[in-house]
């Protein structure tokens, strides 16, 4: 079982590609306006790298949002164009959820302590709160359990005092990525909030993850009416009026 994952959801363009569900190679671009130049190399380079062949493939997998509109769209777009030339199924994987992978399953209690060197010791989240910034006090975002089980849905959340009230008031949740920022100062003294100190990016490495488990399951997505996870419509500036 041979994967290509792709996730330009933000400005970070990663492409992986997974063998059985272990990962063979990740590239990843920390740049601005990095996706649309440079991910068709990525995808070679990942491929040629260990020695595959685009053909080879079994699947391609695509983080599908949410995110950046103009991310998803090229991401989804590329995805789309190597299922149809290569006779591909494809898969989408949730954003957040890929996000929240990174973290749970890295979450281990050792003797009382966590293994995770960015995280406080001595209290234990139990949930954890993938966050992307979605501009002004708005976020994107969700709650999983450990187990990756969503206990609550992805939303677009505008940030107050109020917000995560549900989940705050029955156990610690961690919260984590670019969106987490401007949280911390709202909901940083609840007792049961956690924020990682540590920058979480989204990854093609836990995309691909995800994907195997969606390969083993037979989830595919429709390649030709498969639409990106954009979860609010795209705001753009209005147009100025003509001068006459």
């Amino acid at each position: 079982m041979l994967i290509l994952s792709i996730d330009t959801s933000t400005t970070v363009c990663s492409v992986a590609l997974h063998k059985d569900g272990q990962v063979l190679a990740c590239y990843e671009l920390f740049a601005e306006k990095s996706s649309s130049g440079m991910l068709t190399t990525l995808i070679q380079n990942g491929v040629q790298h260990t020695g595959h062949e685009l053909a080879q493939l079994d699947a391609v997998a695509v983080a599908k949002g949410p995110g950046s509109y103009t991310g998803l769209r090229i991401g989804v777009s590329t995805a789309k164009g190597l299922c149809y030339a290569l006779d591909k199924p494809m898969i989408a994987v949730n954003t957040l959820e890929a996000m929240a992978r990174q973290i749970s399953g890295q979450w281990r209690v050792v003797g009382g302590h966590s293994t995770h060197q960015s995280i406080n010791p001595s209290t234990h989240p139990t949930l954890f709160c993938p966050m992307l910034d979605a501009r002004r006090m708005e976020v994107y975002a969700a709650v999983y359990d450990a187990d990756g089980r969503e206990v609550m849905p992805t939303t677009a959340v505008i940030v107050d005092e109020h917000s995560f009230a549900e989940v705050l008031a029955e156990q610690p949740v961690l919260f984590f990525g670019n969106g987490a920022a401007k949280c911390e100062p709202v909901l940083g003294q609840h007792p049961n909030a956690r924020f990682l100190n540590a920058l979480v990016q989204p990854s093609a490495r836990t995309v691909g993850e995800l994907a195997a488990r969606a390969y083993a399951e037979g989830r595919f997505e429709d390649v030709a009416a498969f639409e990106p996870f954009y979860l609010k419509d795209f705001m753009g500036t209005k147009p100025k009026k003509a001068v006459v």
